[in-house]
């Protein structure tokens, strides 16, 4: 029988070398895109309303279920560099996204549970009659619901940490055709998680608003089961990466060390002098190469040959490493400003999940004059447009962008990122303002001191806040897509999975800095309002939310300067075969775009 083209440390199902025409492509990432769809079908709806959940059904305020949800966010995002550290090390990138799934679902299965039965949650109460004394869940049952969050917390972070780098295994890098398909499975993986997310935004939390919460889980629960089925169908097609049992991040400390044991050393005029192995052919089959260059110097100390190690047959790694290695420290350091720059748009997304929901509550929902729209649902309108923007970005932004630039993607990755981070800055702008609008509304209406929960809405329709979900949804599209494609390309080929967790870790930071700066804001103006703080207490009639959004608007913007600092000072890596890199590979990386 006749075999195909091999690819390289990739396997099938059997450990046997994969085959390019038989394994691996568009096709198979068709089942990881399917899963991927499953599980945002399944979570999102989380996002946007679990502060509903938290403040009807668990008896926290406002900002309380605020910091809740955050907190459950941020930790879903940064357990993605554990479950990333085990897939590239230990596991592998199947092995653990089906891991990752499978206690996603357990998670979501003790949710609905304790929705469904009156005894593992706190009595019902009206959370905002003040002659109530409403009792916060706590005990057993806090302890069940908060290890089914992060159990939940757990599962989606591994799937995030390993499923998008999985899906891009799927592609050669070698093949030009198949690099431009890797590209084109970044941007259809955001088109998944809108198609997910707009049945989440939707039918869930229609489910959850309208048939009860215990309904609501159970449905997310069966569609995260059936993300498993279709993720696991795809095994026989699947590229699956081999894991070495030795660790990537094992490299970039020995690399660290070893610059701080050779510190007194003196660095060699001549860069040729540092250390690396033979770029014989059997290395190329093994190795990657990278030229030297001149940035963060203090880090070549790591490669300095000394004539005791000359006489070494195997030099120890924690005292000296590879031009390539240290490299590759270079690079990750030059990419730290980078990552620092998105976590403010992530502070800022955390504000459209949280208190713009809370917006929406007191807002007229009416789309028809039988039906209206669950504040939760809001996302769905940047979503719907995601689906159709997303192809045509595709299809025929990119292919056009690309005859005049030269550049695969269209344009650069950095490019995309500052487009996003610039929108979200206008986004909270947006906000402001029609916090001013509804807040004025409510002053002539004279319903500031209403009860927000059953006071009837007020005259001003719930689409005023789409404006800032459409503009932050635009934002999505270039800056997390970007990042992803970013930070793959970037990082050493044995830290692909590691690269996605820059992007989840950023937004983890973000929505653990969202969780200060709500307490930092209270506390600071405290003194100042009736409320005790521009954004406690749970009548959100009497806050100041306006004033919060104008400040996301400005620490945005000023954000979006350092950023361009920060990318215009970044040089892409050049990667170089054993058999391409010159015996003179001391030269000065110039800036090469993806």
């Amino acid at each position: 029988m006749d075999r195909g083209e091999l690819i390289e440390g990739k396997v099938d199902w059997k450990g046997e070398t994969a085959e390019k025409n038989k394994h691996g492509g568009t096709r198979a990432s068709l089942f990881i895109l399917g899963a991927f769809t499953f599980e945002n079908m399944a979570t999102m709806a989380l996002a946007v309303n679990l502060v509903t959940y938290f403040i009807g059904v668990m008896h926290f305020d406002i900002a309380e279920a605020a910091n809740q949800l955050t907190n459950y966010m941020g930790t879903s995002y940064i357990l993605t560099i554990l479950v990333a550290f085990l897939a590239d090390t230990y596991v592998g990138r199947f092995k653990a996204t089906l891991l990752a799934t499978s206690v996603e679902f357990l998670g979501l299965g003790l949710l609905t549970l304790q929705a469904h039965y009156p005894k593992f949650k706190p009595p019902f109460c009206k959370v905002f009659d003040p002659t109530s004394h409403c009792i916060q869940v706590n005990g057993a049952n806090a302890a069940l619901l908060f290890v089914s969050l992060y159990l939940i917390a757990l599962g989606s972070g591994g799937v995030k940490a390993a499923l998008p780098s999985h899906g891009a295994d799927q592609f050669d890098d070698k093949d030009p055709k198949e690099a431009r398909q890797k590209s084109s499975f970044f941007n259809w993986l955001l088109l998944a998680v809108c198609i997910g997310g707009a049945i989440s935004f939707t039918l869930i939390v229609w489910i959850q608003d309208h048939k009860g919460w215990d309904w609501g889980f159970f449905v997310s629960t069966i569609a995260m089961f059936f993300g498993i089925i279709i993720f696991a169908a795809g095994l026989p097609r699947y590229r699956i990466h081999v894991v070495k049992g030795s660790s990537a991040l094992a490299e970039i400390l020995q690399v660290l060390v070893a610059a701080i044991r050779n510190r007194k050393l003196q660095l060699p005029v001549d860069c040729n002098e540092l250390f690396e192995i033979e770029k014989d052919k059997a290395a190329a089959m093994q190795f990657e190469f990278l030229p030297h260059t001149n940035d963060f110097r203090f880090l070549d100390r790591a490669a300095i040959h000394t004539s005791s190690q000359h006489n070494s047959p195997n030099p120890s790694p924690w005292k000296l490493c590879r031009v390539t290695q240290v490299e590759n420290v270079k690079i990750l350091l030059s990419m730290v400003p980078i990552f620092c720059c998105t976590i403010i748009m992530t502070l800022c997304l955390a504000q459209l999940q949280t208190f713009s929901v809370q917006q929406g509550v007191t807002m007229d929902k009416s789309i028809t004059k039988h039906f209206q729209i669950p504040p939760a649902s809001l996302p769905i309108i940047p979503v719907v447009f995601l689906v159709i923007i997303v192809p045509v970005y595709d299809k025929i932004f990119v292919p056009f962008a690309r005859k005049f630039t030269g550049i695969p993607t269209g344009i650069t990755y950095l490019h995309r990122v500052g487009i996003g981070l610039i929108l979200s800055s206008i986004s909270m702008a947006v906000a402001a303002i029609v916090e001013v609008k509804r807040k004025r509304v409510a002053k002539l209406s004279n319903m500031l001191d209403a009860n927000p929960l059953f006071q009837p809405p007020l005259p001003i329709s719930v689409f005023w806040l789409s404006i800032q979900y459409f503009i932050f949804g635009i934002a999505d599209m270039f800056t997390y897509v970007g990042l992803l494609e970013f930070f793959y390309s970037q990082v050493p080929k044995d830290l692909k999975s590691i690269s996605s967790c820059f992007l989840w870790s950023s937004m983890a930071l973000g929505y653990f800095l969202s969780t200060v700066i709500v307490k930092i804001v209270n506390l600071a103006t405290k003194d100042i309002t009736r409320s005790g703080g521009w954004l406690a207490g749970n009548n959100i009639n009497r806050g100041h939310l306006n004033l919060f959004y104008w400040l996301l608007s400005t620490l945005s913007l000023f954000n979006f300067c350092v950023y361009l600092l920060v990318s215009k000072r970044y040089k892409y890596r050049q990667d170089q075969s054993a058999e391409s890199l010159s015996d003179n590979r001391v030269h000065e990386a110039g800036r090469l775009e993806p």
